[in-house]
């Protein structure tokens, strides 16, 4: 049985989830401020700002899954609460639920906070330092409190085609880290956070909360200084741990025993393939 499938925003990640619903012959709903005007995807693109209750199209009947996975317009706590607290609970209100068997809220990892260079689990209590992660831990409260079949996806950092931006800041030597203490990094590649936003929401049963990250959590000044071999760049410079972010291992055991399976379990060679590509086109 086809599912009918609502993202709320729905970015680069969004569309890499919406393509993999696309190719099982669902069908795809997406809810944006600005929807492109030339997708030829089949993605039926629906126009209103979720912030403003008074600008929401009718939402289509029969929703069977729903993704939340907005990207905030800027960074400030208040931009954040809109979209992610008061945002979902307006979709929420305007949704017909009847039909709906899962609910996804794309959340992060820095609701965790400073471990130290610990093991993190989904049973490691919260402790964000930063607004973001506060806000999101508060967003997943009041989801969980509707009473639906939800889960928490808590995504560590992103990387993955078009997202370079760390390879500039190494080829010019802004990026440095510390050494003494270390400070842990983790990432998933965009299109395994796909696949796992899929998994999650078409999984039979589920748990509150799943961790988003790949099998290799790298120590930042590791992982720079195999970034600047790869692009002939000088080791990088030694420099604070970044702020607000807390360094730690995450643990994705739990994704992975729910049944997924990632294409890109070491980050080091998911980049290197996106070095390949991006100098194949450039050649090309």
């Amino acid at each position: 049985m086809s599912e009918r499938v609502l993202f709320i925003g729905c970015g680069d990640l969004g569309q890499r989830a919406a393509r993999r619903f696309l190719a099982r012959g669902d069908e795809v709903y997406a809810l944006r401020r600005h929807p492109p005007a030339d997708d030829a995807s089949g993605i039926h693109w629906l126009q209103g700002d979720i912030t403003r209750p008074d600008t929401l199209p009718a939402l289509p009947a029969g929703i069977t899954r729903l993704i939340h996975v907005p990207s905030p317009g800027a960074r400030d706590a208040a931009v954040y609460r809109g979209v992610f607290v008061d945002g979902l609970q307006h979709v929420l209100d305007s949704l017909d639920t009847t039909q709906l068997k899962r609910v996804v809220f794309v959340s992060s990892s820095a609701v965790y906070g400073e471990h130290h260079g610990e093991w993190v689990t989904e049973d490691t209590p919260p402790a964000p330092q930063g607004f973001n992660g506060q806000v999101l831990l508060e967003a997943e409260a009041a989801l969980a409190a509707r009473g639906l079949s939800s889960t928490a996806l808590r995504l560590a950092g992103l990387y993955g085609p078009g997202r370079l931006q760390l390879i500039e800041r190494i080829k010019s030597g802004a990026a440095g880290a510390p050494t003494h203490p270390e400070h842990w990094a983790n990432r998933i590649h965009i299109d395994d956070a796909a696949s796992a936003i899929v998994h999650l929401v078409l999984l039979p049963d589920i748990a509150p909360v799943y961790i988003g990250c790949d099998d290799t959590p790298l120590p930042l000044h590791v992982l720079y200084a195999e970034l600047a071999a790869m692009v002939g760049a000088p080791a990088p410079r030694v420099a604070p741990a970044p702020a607000n972010v807390g360094s730690k291992k995450l643990s994705n055991a739990r994704l992975r025993a729910s049944g997924l399976t990632l294409q890109w379990p070491d980050s080091r060679p998911g980049y290197a393939a996106l070095l390949a590509d991006a100098s194949g086109a450039v050649q090309a």
